[in-house]
């Protein structure tokens, strides 16, 4: 593991339930997939749940995590053929070697902890390779922002009329789309009835096994415009 301890730690506990949200990871990555390159920056890489996942698809991936308790979970999670191809680094986006350059540089369920959102996609977009791609994934709807989310540290979530704001120099938006259209309605009856600010393992285990499934048949036939989370790819010139 490289870099050095920081005072980060990071505050929200759902890490690992959500972890156990396979078909959900399984789904939204399919989108990412034909965006990942062989030089690959995650950035917020919490556990390892999404390193674990895709870093084989990579020549070179770089895992940063600005929390040293989960930066160690996470080396400590990578089996050795991951291994092979996973640097791990704690810290944030300005600690990267600034002579590298990615050819994907993604946040998973990150931005929405960055007050400074605009700034850290600028930082990003900086370091990408000419042709490289952008990748966000992030809750969406602000309208439904719950007890969860201000409980897990998320500033904010996304929508399509965000994008105009989150303006990338030598960049170009190749992707909006929207997902799980079925778990919209779970997220918006916790914000207005519910309230509640973590879900139980039997209610991620719903969502997963019963509300994933659906979501995969009525995204389409919505054509990705609704859904409780928003997928964002942008392309350096």
């Amino acid at each position: 593991m490289n870099g050095q301890h920081n005072e980060y730690s990071y505050i929200g506990s759902e890490l690992q339930l959500f972890a156990n949200a396979t078909k959900w990871r399984a789904y939204w990555s399919s989108f990412v997939i034909p965006f990942l390159g062989e030089n690959v920056l995650e950035v917020g890489a919490g556990i390892g749940t999404l390193t674990n996942l895709h870093a084989r698809r990579a020549r070179e991936w770089l895992a940063l995590e600005p929390d040293p308790v989960l930066a160690l979970k996470l080396s400590e999670s990578l089996d050795s053929i991951t291994t092979q191809h996973v640097t791990t680094q704690v810290g944030e986006i300005d600690a990267v070697d600034p002579n590298l350059r990615f050819s994907s540089i993604i946040y998973a369920d990150v931005l929405e902890h960055i007050e400074a959102d605009e700034a850290e996609l600028k930082k990003a977009a900086e370091r990408l390779l000419p042709g490289g791609f952008l990748i966000v994934m992030a809750p969406a709807h602000n309208s439904i922002y719950s007890e969860f989310d201000r409980s897990v540290g998320h500033f904010r979530r996304y929508s399509a009329k965000d994008i105009p704001r989150l303006n990338l120099p030598n960049a170009d938006l190749v992707l909006t789309q929207y997902l799980d259209s079925a778990g919209l309605l779970a997220s918006t009856a916790n914000r207005f009835l519910l309230h509640s600010d973590m879900p139980s393992e039997r209610q991620i285990a719903f969502w997963d096994n019963k509300l994933i499934p659906l979501s995969q048949a009525f995204d389409r036939l919505l054509k990705f415009k609704l859904g409780k989370s928003i997928l964002i790819v942008w392309k350096h010139r």
